[in-house]
């Protein structure tokens, strides 16, 4: 039988014990590639059974009794209930590694939960698909620092990409959900746009428009959208509200372009100068209040104020 990839490229690294919780999609093919390097791995996945090579486990606590390291690939939802169905079982100094696209916030609340029994959580993020990369995805981790250097260690030496970044669990996350705003809020405007084109009979010109725009995008295109949207924002706000009712005439749900209305009504209402405080009725300002430009030609306060009357 020829030799996986990972089967033949370095030596392998110490068999360190890898808990892999979560053996669907994401972490069955990383599970799978632990065991082509040589890694010694146990799993536990309550509707998924272990792959060929993986001692399968009867639940989240036997899984992680003997492990030094834990990787947790089920889902932000999951993820505080598989550590703490773990909790029991995991040792002083176990690795928890949360390879879960949950927020900041949930990154350091695993943190919380796993030092009450001296585990300590590395915050991973999966920075590609898993389908097609396996183990080799390029994986960001931030944490204690001796737990994210003995993470890189252990998980490079079985051909793991990983780069660690300072700062504590939370921070690599973080890094990846900003880049989704960009990546993932693209992609909405997108197949908004070409939903809209397909209504409108014009699908295959837009399609090769945005094709077009894409290829050429470099800095100045950013800089460019950044401070045109700034500078523009009334009038651009105003468009959008064209291009969400066109949407809705075409019977396509405006979800992006009413977002990016809305975003560009609260740019140009930022950059608007605030309004004068209000005079009540019947009252005149006060002369000491009114400087000379606003003052009434020939008034006591432009006289005040040194400017001619």
């Amino acid at each position: 039988m020829a030799e996986s990839r990972l089967e033949s490229e370095g030596p392998l690294a110490p068999r360190v014990p890898i808990a892999v919780l979560g053996l669907g999609e994401a972490g069955g093919l990383i599970s799978r590639d632990l065991v082509a390097a040589g890694a010694d791995v146990r799993g536990y996945d309550p509707r998924v059974a272990a792959p060929d090579g993986v001692l399968g486990r009867a639940d989240e606590a036997d899984a992680v009794r003997d492990a030094d390291i834990v990787l947790s690939v089920n889902s932000a939802l999951d993820a505080q209930d598989a550590l703490r169905n773990a909790l029991p079982a995991l040792r002083a100094g176990t690795i928890w590694a949360d390879l879960n696209t949950g927020s900041p916030g949930l990154k350091r609340r695993l943190a919380a939960i796993a030092a009450e029994c001296g585990a300590v959580v590395v915050d991973v993020a999966l920075m590609a698909t898993v389908p097609g990369n396996g183990l080799r995805t390029p994986m960001v981790v931030s944490g204690e620092e001796a737990a994210t250097a003995r993470y890189a260690q252990v998980l490079g030496a079985l051909g793991a990409r990983v780069e660690v970044m300072a700062g504590p669990a939370g921070v690599a996350i973080s890094r990846k959900l900003l880049r989704s705003v960009f990546y993932k809020g693209t992609a909405a405007a997108v197949v908004e746009a070409l939903a809209a084109a397909r209504a409108a009979g014009c699908e295959d010109w837009l399609r090769e428009m945005i094709a077009d725009e894409l290829t050429r995008f470099n800095r100045q295109t950013l800089d460019r959208l950044v401070d045109g949207s700034h500078r523009h924002a009334r009038r651009r706000a105003e468009e959008m509200a064209a291009a969400a009712e066109q949407l809705r005439e075409l019977g396509v749900p405006p979800l992006v372009a009413d977002a990016a209305r809305g975003l560009l009504a609260d740019l140009a209402s930022a950059a608007e100068p605030p309004a004068p405080p209000a005079t009540p009725r019947g009252r005149q300002p006060d002369a000491a209040t009114v400087t000379g430009a606003d003052a009434p030609a020939g008034s006591a306060a432009a006289s005040a104020t040194g400017q001619p009357a």
